[in-house]
């Protein structure tokens, strides 16, 4: 009984150190070291680059901080928290992350309990007896199945990949916030510009209408001919047509908004702040082009897609050499239930197995080859994502650096340009000018004031698109600062 038990604890060590030596040999990686790619621009600084407040960054910088106007930020709450696009996008991080704990948990053995009981007739001629046999037998164990021994690193490997691929895709779902973000506050401004254009419409129409009360008057009295009184109606219409536009633009903006928050538009909306006091900060600074790897997360989701690719080459490596599993299991068997856990009934069994390929070299050539182009293709993907992010930030620089210019320039001259009208509605109403010289002066003040407008609106827009090319609120999105509707 003692030999037996020596053999069986001789044995379980071999068992020990043979695992022990496989993890050892585990340390082997067989995945080319990873070496950032070097994106080369013509500048080490933007041109038109921004100095803002030197002691806050767009990166650092939550939008409840950013943005003002309290019915504003109640709407992007909404969208934060209810928002379809963006839930998904957190359900995929939280799939990606499940899939990385699959893969990762193959780096460790399983063990597995089992148990059976087989109950068997064995007839009479089997037996060689004149009467058949009723047999039981109960067994218990815990198993190691089909552990692959890591001596390559493939299954370390296709674990890092996994986590790289759940890193990208919470890189994309930081992507997602800050587009909604700035979706929101663009739809927002659209619906508030549509309602001011809406209003100059109305004035002009109404102010048109009295002048063409006015040419009809002094058509039916032969003052004027037929062609003022045209000249006026068209005038007319073409406010109608001009009110009907900025209406459907405003619907069609509270829509988007509506989508956008996920649900009805609230009730009990916030109060407006005024169009010129939108945000809390008058710039924001533009930093160091370098610091664009560290601000923008589709830089970062790029990087960790090349890092997953990176370490699906060394698993693709892997596949040329021996791979080794264990199967074993360690127990106790009886043919009565009360002796299954005493007496000499232990049982136990080690089934190592080595796979070695032999004839699939062209499938693992293939199949490594398919896994370096795939590398290939995101460096040029990562190259051109810091490419298109370095353009995106240059193009609103560049028009942040004019569109506060010429809002400025264009409200000026909008102030003259409806000056100008009253004087000359004065000059008609005392006969001194005559009414094509009025009705075009009423025409260049409407087309002023709808211009004044757009460049305002296009102003606010590269406010937020600067907030957004520059990572606006990710560190704070991060760090858990934002409140209300984070998505988790």
């Amino acid at each position: 009984m003692t030999d037996g038990k020596s053999t069986m604890v001789a044995k379980l060590s071999g068992l020990t150190i043979t695992i022990a030596a496989a993890m050892v040999l585990s340390a082997c990686n067989l995945a080319p070291k990873y070496q950032q790619p070097q994106v080369f621009t013509d500048s080490n600084d933007f041109k038109y680059a921004t100095q803002g407040n030197s002691d806050i960054k767009a990166y650092e910088l939550g939008w409840q901080e950013y943005f003002a106007d309290p019915q504003l930020k109640q709407l992007i709450g909404l969208a934060l928290e209810n928002n379809r696009d963006l839930r998904v996008a957190a359900l995929n991080v939280e799939a990606v992350e499940k899939q990385y704990r699959i893969q990762r948990s193959d780096l460790f053995p399983g063990l597995n309990a089992s148990g059976s009981m087989n109950k068997s007739r064995t007839a009479a001629d089997f037996r060689g007896q004149n009467s058949a046999a009723v047999s039981k037998q109960y067994s218990v164990g815990l198993g190691v199945t089909s552990y692959e021994l890591d001596l390559w690193g493939k299954i370390r490997n296709l674990s890092d990949a996994a986590l790289n691929d759940y890193f990208a895709t919470r890189e994309a779902r930081d992507a997602a916030q800050i587009s909604l973000v700035a979706s929101v506050a663009k739809a927002y401004y659209a619906e508030r510009f549509a309602e001011e254009a809406m209003k100059v419409s109305q004035n002009v129409l109404n102010s048109r209408e009295k002048s063409y009360r006015l040419a009809d008057l002094k058509y039916k009295h032969g003052v004027s001919s037929k062609i003022d009184l045209r000249t006026a109606e068209t005038l007319v219409e073409s406010a109608k047509a001009d009110y009907q536009s900025q209406l459907r633009a405003r619907e069609q903006a509270r829509n988007a908004l509506v989508t956008l928050i996920g649900g009805n538009y609230p009730s009990d909306i916030a109060a407006r702040a005024s169009l010129d006091q939108q945000f809390a900060y008058a710039g924001l600074p533009s930093g160091l082009p370098s610091e664009m790897l560290l601000y923008r997360p589709d830089i970062r989701q790029a990087e960790y897609n090349l890092k997953a690719a990176n370490a699906n080459i060394g698993a693709a490596r892997a596949a040329f050499f021996p791979s080794i599993s264990l199967t074993g299991t360690i127990g106790s068997g009886s043919v009565q239930l009360d002796n299954l856990f005493t007496g000499p009934n232990r049982t136990w069994s080690f089934m190592p197995q080595i796979s070695i390929p032999i004839f699939n070299w062209g499938a693992n050539k293939a199949g490594l080859d398919l896994t370096r182009v795939r590398k290939e293709i995101s460096v040029v993907q990562y190259e051109q994502a810091v490419q298109d992010a370095f353009q995106d930030v240059s193009d609103v620089l560049v028009a942040n650096a004019t569109l506060k210019n010429q809002y400025a320039s264009q409200r000026k001259s909008t102030a003259a340009e409806v000056d100008r009208n009253r004087l000359m509605q004065m000059r008609f109403n005392q006969g001194i000018a005559d009414s094509l010289t009025m009705l075009d002066s009423q025409r260049q003040s409407y087309a002023a004031q709808l211009t004044l407008l757009a460049v305002q609106q296009e102003w606010l827009n590269n406010r937020v698109d600067l907030y957004k090319v520059l990572g606006g609120g990710l560190k704070a999105y991060r760090d858990g600062q934002v409140q209300s509707g984070a998505a988790e």
